[in-house]
């Protein structure tokens, strides 16, 4: 990157819309606004974090009207002079005021870029970055409010917290080694074993994959049953639509079904299965083999059973694969139940039940509440899971008595691996791979 030059790029996304924004950002940003922009009323001088009127003028012709806003370094996104031009939504103005600022020495920023400068001079680390991507990137509440906590720097100050914790101890570790005859290597190794005794289970606490899975995807949910079971009619009782095809006959499901219904700011991936049941359709045959893939692979497995008819062998099969994922919803209770069967009640013809089974769903997602201290990006779990890994080499290598300068060598390992998410140790390759996947502008 080219430190000292100016970028600009529409911040907004493509479409029609009530305002676009281009972005401006460099030593250039203010002369660059100044060339376009043309102050209806105000002072003459441009005063920070002033939102002005004006328009955009080529050759003495309005192109838009507009509003500007100057910031000074370093009290901006990027700690450098930003400009930012509101002009109307749409392709044109956008594209033609950029492509006028683009004239005055300004080049068209790469993706990621006003973010990436915003890490190098140090006003985010790399873990605030990513929640920008995050938070965009977010369809559900909890992606939202993870986001939020990540780019307020919670995430940042976890890592600080568990560094300052491996400082402290390799600091104790080189005490020793400098000084041998001042220093109780027996007392040292002891201060080891806890300090790295208690910062495991703190670790293991915040690598949830699942739970950060659920916070970043949502929950899928795989609708499986005896055909007939009526799945298809409670899938579109949840959904309060008809999506899926409901007919009397047997086996009408052939393939996955999938819907998203959002719940409380949970997003709910829904899976509308074929009816298990031996068959010698082709065609049926394999809809089953995807019902079984799609039940193996869901984070909840909805097993629906017809409540007003005895029990059937494709029934009794489906309780005979429940695990922990499993929920059973009776379906057809209007009609009566049969037998005394564990599961949530519902009638997909009426209703009943049905907003009792997506409460139960909320809770069987069991995604962290944002407040809590959890990693929720594959590449900061991957991060502190190569931490853990080297604090139980550190740990088994104290209960063996390896030389302590062994065990720094661990120690260093796990405080490496985390300060790769805040960017204190990741190398350029990483960097590059978190800002390739950002978009222009941002």
């Amino acid at each position: 990157m080219r430190k000292q030059d100016t970028i600009a790029a529409i911040a907004t996304a493509q479409g029609e819309g009530g305002i676009a924004i281009v972005r401006i950002s460099g030593p250039g940003a203010l002369p660059a606004l100044g060339a376009v922009f043309t102050r209806k009323n105000g002072p003459s001088a441009w005063q920070p974090n002033r939102l002005v009127y004006g328009h955009i003028v080529e050759e003495n012709r309005v192109v838009d009207e507009a509003m500007a806003v100057y910031m000074a370094a370093p009290h901006s996104y990027t700690r450098e002079d930003v400009c930012e031009i509101h002009v109307h939504g749409g392709r044109f103005a956008a594209e033609k005021t950029l492509q006028m600022v683009l004239r005055q020495g300004v080049r068209t920023a790469e993706p990621g870029e006003f973010t990436l400068r915003a890490f190098l001079n140090g006003r985010i680390d790399l873990s605030q970055a990513e929640a920008v991507m995050a938070m965009i990137a977010s369809s559900g509440e909890g992606a939202a409010r993870a986001a939020a906590r990540q780019m307020e720097g919670a995430l940042g100050r976890f890592v600080e917290d568990v560094s300052g914790s491996l400082t402290g101890m390799l600091a104790l570790i080189e005490a020793g080694v400098d000084f041998p005859e001042e220093v109780d290597e027996f007392a040292t190794r002891e201060a080891l074993l806890e300090g790295v005794g208690r910062m495991l289970p703190y670790l293991r606490e915040a690598v949830d994959e699942r739970a950060a899975r659920i916070v970043r995807e949502g929950l899928t949910v795989a609708i499986a049953g005896a055909p007939n079971a009526g799945k298809s009619s409670l899938m579109n009782a949840l959904l309060k639509t008809d999506r899926s095809i409901v007919t009397s006959v047997p086996g009408t499901t052939r393939d996955v079904l999938s819907e998203k219904l959002r719940v409380g700011g949970l997003d709910i991936t829904l899976l509308d299965t074929a009816g298990l049941r031996e068959t010698s359709d082709e065609i049926e045959r394999e809809g089953v083999e995807r019902a079984k893939r799609a039940i193996d692979s869901a984070d909840v497995v909805l097993m629906v059973v017809d409540a007003s008819a005895p029990e059937g062998e494709a029934e009794r099969e489906l309780f005979g694969r429940a695990d922990g994922r499993t929920l059973v919803a009776l379906n057809k209770c209007d009609l009566g139940v049969t037998g005394a069967r564990p599961g949530i009640r519902v009638s997909a013809k009426t209703g009943e039940g049905v907003d009792a089974l997506l409460e139960e769903l909320k809770k069987r997602a069991g995604a962290p509440d944002a407040s809590e201290e959890r990693l929720t990006q594959p590449r900061h779990i991957d991060c502190a899971k190569r931490a853990m890994e080297a604090l139980e080499r550190a740990l088994s290598g104290l209960s063996e008595e390896m030389p302590l300068d062994l065990i720094s060598v661990d120690l260093m390992e796990a405080l490496s691996a985390l300060g790769e998410i805040t960017g204190r140790s990741a190398s350029d390759d990483v960097i590059d791979a978190v800002f390739k996947n950002f978009c222009v502008g941002k």
